[in-house]
Protein backbone atom coordinates (compact mmCIF):
# COMPACT_ATOMS: atom_id res chain seq x y z
CA UNK A 1 0.00 0.00 0.00
CA UNK A 2 2.78 2.46 0.67
CA UNK A 3 4.20 1.58 -2.58
CA UNK A 4 0.74 2.65 -4.22
CA UNK A 5 0.38 5.65 -1.97
CA UNK A 6 3.73 6.82 -3.22
CA UNK A 7 2.72 6.56 -6.73
CA UNK A 8 -0.38 8.14 -6.22
CA UNK A 9 1.41 11.29 -4.72
CA UNK A 10 4.00 11.46 -6.97
CA UNK A 11 0.77 11.32 -10.24
CA UNK A 12 -0.92 13.99 -8.04
CA UNK A 13 2.22 16.42 -7.84
CA UNK A 14 2.95 15.68 -11.71
CA UNK A 15 -0.77 16.66 -12.81
CA UNK A 16 -1.08 19.93 -10.42
CA UNK A 17 2.42 20.81 -12.37
CA UNK A 18 0.79 20.28 -15.66
CA UNK A 19 -2.34 22.13 -14.28
CA UNK A 20 -0.21 25.09 -13.18
CA UNK A 21 1.15 25.28 -16.95
CA UNK A 22 -1.91 24.71 -18.64
CA UNK A 23 -3.50 27.62 -16.28
CA UNK A 24 -0.39 30.31 -17.32
CA UNK A 25 -0.85 29.28 -21.19
CA UNK A 26 -4.26 29.87 -20.93
CA UNK A 27 -4.01 33.51 -19.53
CA UNK A 28 -2.28 34.03 -22.36
CA UNK A 29 -3.97 35.38 -24.70
CA UNK A 30 -0.75 34.62 -27.36
CA UNK A 31 -0.23 31.43 -26.91
CA UNK A 32 -3.74 30.32 -26.30
CA UNK A 33 -4.17 31.71 -29.89
CA UNK A 34 -1.00 30.07 -30.87
CA UNK A 35 -1.76 26.71 -29.56
CA UNK A 36 -5.29 27.00 -30.65
CA UNK A 37 -4.20 27.73 -35.09
CA UNK A 38 -0.55 25.49 -34.55
CA UNK A 39 0.87 28.69 -35.84
CA UNK A 40 3.53 31.16 -34.91
CA UNK A 41 2.52 34.81 -37.05
CA UNK A 42 5.93 36.50 -37.08
CA UNK A 43 5.87 40.34 -38.72
CA UNK A 44 8.62 41.57 -40.86
CA UNK A 45 10.12 44.66 -42.35
CA UNK A 46 10.73 44.30 -46.50
CA UNK A 47 13.91 46.98 -46.09
CA UNK A 48 14.78 47.58 -42.56
CA UNK A 49 18.89 45.94 -43.29
CA UNK A 50 20.00 43.94 -41.26
CA UNK A 51 17.00 43.46 -38.46
CA UNK A 52 14.84 42.42 -41.22
CA UNK A 53 14.32 42.49 -44.86
CA UNK A 54 13.88 40.97 -48.35
CA UNK A 55 16.75 38.18 -49.13
CA UNK A 56 17.49 36.08 -51.46
CA UNK A 57 14.15 34.89 -53.57
CA UNK A 58 12.93 37.57 -51.69
CA UNK A 59 12.63 35.43 -48.55
CA UNK A 60 12.30 37.51 -45.11
CA UNK A 61 15.77 37.57 -43.24
CA UNK A 62 17.84 39.30 -40.73
CA UNK A 63 19.09 39.40 -37.05
CA UNK A 64 15.60 40.00 -35.44
CA UNK A 65 14.23 37.11 -37.72
CA UNK A 66 16.82 34.99 -36.54
CA UNK A 67 15.95 36.27 -33.01
CA UNK A 68 11.88 35.35 -33.26
CA UNK A 69 13.14 31.54 -34.89
CA UNK A 70 14.75 31.05 -31.30
CA UNK A 71 11.40 32.24 -30.08
CA UNK A 72 9.36 29.90 -32.07
CA UNK A 73 11.61 26.58 -31.00
CA UNK A 74 10.55 28.39 -27.41
CA UNK A 75 7.22 27.83 -28.35
CA UNK A 76 7.10 25.21 -29.78
CA UNK A 77 8.76 23.22 -27.05
CA UNK A 78 6.62 25.11 -23.85
CA UNK A 79 3.29 24.39 -26.29
CA UNK A 80 4.30 21.05 -27.21
CA UNK A 81 3.77 21.80 -30.83
CA UNK A 82 6.17 19.59 -32.72
CA UNK A 83 4.02 21.02 -35.89
CA UNK A 84 4.12 24.13 -34.98
CA UNK A 85 4.13 26.51 -38.23
CA UNK A 86 5.36 29.70 -38.66
CA UNK A 87 3.72 32.30 -41.10
CA UNK A 88 5.19 35.90 -42.15
CA UNK A 89 3.54 39.03 -42.75
CA UNK A 90 5.29 42.25 -44.17
CA UNK A 91 4.92 45.22 -42.15
CA UNK A 92 5.29 49.03 -42.56
CA UNK A 93 5.64 51.56 -40.23
CA UNK A 94 1.79 52.38 -40.38
CA UNK A 95 0.82 49.05 -39.73
CA UNK A 96 2.93 47.45 -37.28
CA UNK A 97 1.45 48.57 -34.38
CA UNK A 98 -2.32 48.36 -35.57
CA UNK A 99 -1.30 44.34 -36.68
CA UNK A 100 -0.38 43.25 -33.19
CA UNK A 101 -2.92 44.61 -31.54
CA UNK A 102 -5.10 43.19 -33.78
CA UNK A 103 -4.08 39.77 -33.58
CA UNK A 104 -2.50 39.32 -37.14
CA UNK A 105 0.97 39.05 -36.19
CA UNK A 106 1.89 37.47 -32.59
CA UNK A 107 5.33 39.38 -32.74
CA UNK A 108 6.79 42.31 -34.53
CA UNK A 109 10.31 41.33 -35.59
CA UNK A 110 11.29 44.32 -37.31
CA UNK A 111 13.78 47.28 -36.10
CA UNK A 112 10.96 48.91 -33.82
CA UNK A 113 12.52 52.52 -30.80
CA UNK A 114 10.76 51.05 -27.90
CA UNK A 115 9.15 54.85 -26.25
CA UNK A 116 6.55 55.35 -23.35
CA UNK A 117 4.37 56.47 -25.96
CA UNK A 118 4.49 53.56 -27.93
CA UNK A 119 4.00 51.59 -24.91
CA UNK A 120 0.81 52.38 -24.12
CA UNK A 121 -0.36 50.27 -27.33
CA UNK A 122 2.02 47.57 -27.46
CA UNK A 123 4.45 45.84 -25.41
CA UNK A 124 8.42 45.69 -26.27
CA UNK A 125 10.91 43.13 -25.05
CA UNK A 126 13.72 43.39 -23.08
CA UNK A 127 16.29 45.59 -26.01
CA UNK A 128 17.75 43.87 -28.72
CA UNK A 129 19.63 46.85 -30.25
CA UNK A 130 21.23 50.62 -29.09
CA UNK A 131 21.24 53.05 -31.90
CA UNK A 132 21.08 56.64 -32.48
CA UNK A 133 19.81 59.13 -35.49
CA UNK A 134 22.15 60.22 -37.72
CA UNK A 135 21.64 62.33 -41.29
CA UNK A 136 22.83 60.76 -44.43
CA UNK A 137 24.03 63.05 -47.36
CA UNK A 138 25.74 62.66 -50.68
CA UNK A 139 29.24 64.10 -51.21
CA UNK A 140 28.21 66.36 -54.28
CA UNK A 141 25.46 68.06 -51.98
CA UNK A 142 28.44 70.14 -50.47
CA UNK A 143 26.48 69.35 -47.11
CA UNK A 144 29.48 69.08 -44.30
CA UNK A 145 27.08 69.75 -40.96
CA UNK A 146 24.02 70.66 -39.64
CA UNK A 147 24.29 74.03 -40.46
CA UNK A 148 24.54 73.31 -44.26
CA UNK A 149 20.98 72.18 -44.70
CA UNK A 150 19.27 74.88 -44.04
CA UNK A 151 16.27 75.75 -46.54
CA UNK A 152 17.08 72.68 -47.82
CA UNK A 153 14.66 69.72 -48.36
CA UNK A 154 15.00 66.57 -46.42
CA UNK A 155 13.52 63.62 -45.91
CA UNK A 156 12.10 60.85 -43.06
CA UNK A 157 10.68 57.74 -43.36
CA UNK A 158 6.59 58.20 -42.63
CA UNK A 159 5.85 56.27 -39.26
CA UNK A 160 9.62 56.93 -38.07
CA UNK A 161 10.06 58.71 -34.16
CA UNK A 162 12.56 60.15 -36.02
CA UNK A 163 9.98 62.99 -37.51
CA UNK A 164 9.59 64.53 -34.18
CA UNK A 165 13.09 64.92 -33.14
CA UNK A 166 13.65 66.09 -36.97
CA UNK A 167 10.79 68.60 -36.19
CA UNK A 168 11.69 70.01 -32.94
CA UNK A 169 15.24 70.56 -33.84
CA UNK A 170 14.08 72.17 -37.22
CA UNK A 171 12.09 74.56 -35.04
CA UNK A 172 14.52 75.39 -32.20
CA UNK A 173 17.40 75.87 -34.47
CA UNK A 174 15.39 77.72 -37.48
CA UNK A 175 16.28 75.63 -40.05
CA UNK A 176 13.77 76.00 -42.41
CA UNK A 177 13.78 72.73 -43.16
CA UNK A 178 11.26 71.40 -45.85
CA UNK A 179 10.41 67.86 -44.62
CA UNK A 180 9.01 64.74 -46.57
CA UNK A 181 7.70 61.37 -45.95
CA UNK A 182 9.36 58.29 -47.87
CA UNK A 183 7.08 55.55 -47.62
CA UNK A 184 9.41 53.06 -46.30
CA UNK A 185 12.82 53.40 -45.87
CA UNK A 186 13.68 52.14 -49.44
CA UNK A 187 12.06 55.32 -50.67
CA UNK A 188 13.82 57.71 -48.58
CA UNK A 189 17.09 56.26 -49.73
CA UNK A 190 15.83 56.65 -53.36
CA UNK A 191 14.75 60.05 -52.79
CA UNK A 192 18.09 60.93 -51.19
CA UNK A 193 19.81 59.25 -54.31
CA UNK A 194 17.64 61.10 -56.69
CA UNK A 195 17.95 65.03 -55.68
CA UNK A 196 14.22 64.89 -54.13
CA UNK A 197 15.88 65.20 -50.67
CA UNK A 198 19.33 66.70 -49.78
CA UNK A 199 19.39 64.42 -46.68
CA UNK A 200 17.57 61.64 -45.01
CA UNK A 201 17.23 61.35 -40.95
CA UNK A 202 17.40 58.19 -39.68
CA UNK A 203 18.91 55.82 -37.42
CA UNK A 204 22.25 55.20 -37.84
CA UNK A 205 22.29 51.50 -38.02
CA UNK A 206 19.27 51.79 -40.90
CA UNK A 207 21.00 54.06 -43.02
CA UNK A 208 24.24 51.80 -42.46
CA UNK A 209 22.25 49.32 -44.22
CA UNK A 210 20.62 51.28 -46.72
CA UNK A 211 23.72 52.79 -47.92
CA UNK A 212 25.44 49.25 -48.67
CA UNK A 213 22.82 47.72 -50.23
CA UNK A 214 22.40 50.98 -52.70
CA UNK A 215 23.96 50.68 -56.14
CA UNK A 216 26.70 53.32 -55.11
CA UNK A 217 27.55 53.44 -51.51
CA UNK A 218 30.86 55.79 -51.61
CA UNK A 219 28.15 58.46 -53.03
CA UNK A 220 26.43 58.79 -49.44
CA UNK A 221 28.25 59.99 -46.88
CA UNK A 222 26.99 60.56 -42.85
CA UNK A 223 27.05 63.78 -41.45
CA UNK A 224 29.50 64.38 -38.23
CA UNK A 225 27.50 62.85 -35.13
CA UNK A 226 26.21 65.06 -33.13
CA UNK A 227 25.17 64.16 -28.98
CA UNK A 228 22.19 62.05 -28.78
CA UNK A 229 19.93 59.83 -26.08
CA UNK A 230 20.39 56.22 -26.87
CA UNK A 231 17.37 54.78 -28.63
CA UNK A 232 16.65 50.80 -28.10
CA UNK A 233 15.16 48.34 -30.53
CA UNK A 234 13.07 45.75 -28.91
CA UNK A 235 10.03 43.15 -30.53
CA UNK A 236 7.06 44.56 -30.31
CA UNK A 237 4.19 42.10 -28.78
CA UNK A 238 0.26 42.54 -27.77
CA UNK A 239 0.30 44.80 -24.58
CA UNK A 240 -0.95 43.28 -21.28
CA UNK A 241 0.10 39.89 -22.27
CA UNK A 242 2.65 39.25 -19.41
CA UNK A 243 2.48 35.68 -20.01
CA UNK A 244 4.03 35.87 -23.59
CA UNK A 245 6.13 38.11 -22.54
CA UNK A 246 8.28 36.33 -20.15
CA UNK A 247 8.48 33.45 -22.74
CA UNK A 248 10.46 36.32 -25.48
CA UNK A 249 12.39 37.92 -22.60
CA UNK A 250 13.50 34.74 -20.91
CA UNK A 251 14.54 33.46 -24.69
CA UNK A 252 16.32 36.71 -25.23
CA UNK A 253 18.09 36.66 -22.34
CA UNK A 254 18.86 32.63 -22.78
CA UNK A 255 21.00 34.01 -26.07
CA UNK A 256 23.04 36.52 -24.63
CA UNK A 257 23.68 34.11 -21.58
CA UNK A 258 24.87 31.93 -24.16
CA UNK A 259 27.11 34.13 -26.34
CA UNK A 260 24.48 32.76 -29.17
CA UNK A 261 23.39 36.86 -29.24
CA UNK A 262 26.59 37.92 -29.91
CA UNK A 263 27.35 35.06 -32.41
CA UNK A 264 24.18 36.54 -34.13
CA UNK A 265 25.65 40.51 -34.15
CA UNK A 266 28.78 39.25 -35.55
CA UNK A 267 26.89 37.61 -38.27
CA UNK A 268 24.90 40.26 -39.47
CA UNK A 269 27.08 43.06 -38.90
CA UNK A 270 30.16 42.45 -38.86
CA UNK A 271 30.40 39.58 -41.91
CA UNK A 272 29.32 39.57 -45.86
CA UNK A 273 24.92 39.46 -45.62
CA UNK A 274 23.10 38.29 -48.28
CA UNK A 275 21.87 39.04 -50.73
CA UNK A 276 24.55 41.08 -52.26
CA UNK A 277 27.20 39.69 -50.03
CA UNK A 278 27.67 43.52 -47.63
CA UNK A 279 29.55 44.13 -44.83
CA UNK A 280 28.03 46.47 -42.51
CA UNK A 281 31.45 46.62 -40.60
CA UNK A 282 29.48 48.26 -37.50
CA UNK A 283 31.27 46.86 -34.07
CA UNK A 284 28.83 46.11 -31.38
CA UNK A 285 28.37 48.90 -29.54
CA UNK A 286 29.30 49.76 -25.55
CA UNK A 287 25.50 50.50 -25.40
CA UNK A 288 24.78 47.13 -26.70
CA UNK A 289 27.48 45.36 -24.52
CA UNK A 290 25.76 46.62 -21.53
CA UNK A 291 22.52 45.50 -22.17
CA UNK A 292 23.83 42.29 -22.90
CA UNK A 293 25.37 42.13 -19.42
CA UNK A 294 22.10 43.47 -17.58
CA UNK A 295 18.68 43.24 -19.76
CA UNK A 296 16.55 45.28 -18.21
CA UNK A 297 13.10 46.93 -19.27
CA UNK A 298 14.19 49.80 -22.07
CA UNK A 299 15.61 53.04 -21.15
CA UNK A 300 13.53 55.50 -23.43
CA UNK A 301 14.46 58.90 -24.12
Amino acid sequence: MPGRRNVLLVVLAAARIVAGLDAALAASQTLEKIRSSGTLTLGYREASIPFSYLGANQQPVGMSLDLCAAIAERVRTDLNLPALKVAYVAVNASNRIPLIQNGTVDIECGSTTNTPERQKQVAFSIATFVSQPRWLTTPTSGITDLRDLREHTVVITQGSLNMVLAQKRNAAEGLGLTILQGRDHAESLLMLRTGRAAAWYEDEVLLAGARATAPDPSALVFLPAAAQTDDEYGLMLRRDDPEFKALVDGTLRAEMASGAFKTLYDKWFLNPIPPKRLNLDLPMSEALQVRIREPSRAQTR
